[in-house]
């Protein structure tokens, strides 16, 4: 699939249009941000690894019949996606108290809920992200609300396969976030990345973070926590 024009960049991503107006190449950077971008850093193979991560587990999720914009991984660094109709709303999963949860209400870090939690927030780093609710998103034209059920649904579809695949490999899901979209044939769609980038992941036995946290405060080589994750879930 050939790469042509680039269509958008963000943070960590570029999107570049291919001959198939439907499909769309996904290239990772070596770029890690933090706090709305506040704090940026670039780290060679951060890329490869998000792209390598996200292509393992967007497969396993089409396997169990959750629909993603995946196709194929084209090379270390690129994927090929269909193109989607991003929603600004990104729908967060939360297994245990940590991040924004445990610094808004004040639950200690680490404490696990009597069940997943999810919630929405409107996609804009000018604003921080705000929590949203249904008459938010309509009000704002952030998604379409009839749509909103299927996201919690496939939301808390993709924790339960998340879970049971990092369980069985001595992690944690603490949590994570998801994007969503409509795909060319209208159908509702997992949309860009499945990474250490957009989820907590911690380590059962010792409690070490391996995801982005690392690079948020400090904590440790980023790119050591993010091949640890790769080498458990690709065994």
């Amino acid at each position: 699939m050939k790469k042509l024009k680039k269509l958008y960049e963000g943070k960590a991503k570029i999107v570049y249009q291919t001959e198939d107006p439907s499909k769309v190449i996904l290239e990772f950077k070596d770029e890690a941000s933090a706090f709305d971008g506040i704090k940026r850093a670039s780290i060679k193979g951060k890329g490869a690894l998000n792209n390598e991560i996200s292509s393992l587990i967007f497969q396993i999720l089409n396997a169990k019949g959750i629909k993603t914009h995946f196709i194929r991984k084209l090379s270390e660094k690129e994927m090929l996606v269909w193109k989607a109709d991003r929603f600004n709303v990104e729908v967060v999963v939360r297994n245990l108290s940590a991040g924004s949860f445990a610094k808004r209400y004040g639950v200690k870090e680490g404490t696990p809920f009597k069940k997943p939690l999810v919630e929405f927030f409107y996609k804009n780093d000018e604003l921080h992200d705000p929590m949203v609710c249904q008459d938010h998103v309509e009000l704002l034209g952030l998604a379409p609300v009839e749509f909103l059920p299927h996201m919690k649904e496939t939301a808390l579809k993709v924790n339960s396969v998340l879970k049971d695949l990092l369980e069985g490999k001595g992690l944690i899901l603490v949590d994570f976030k998801l994007e969503f979209g409509t795909l060319p044939d209208g159908s509702l769609a997992v949309v860009d990345e499945i990474s250490p980038d957009s989820m907590r992941v911690w380590d059962k036995e010792t409690g070490e973070k391996l995801d982005k946290d690392r690079f948020r405060f400090d904590l440790g080589d980023l790119l050591e926590g993010y091949k640890k994750i790769l080498d458990r879930i690709s065994t």
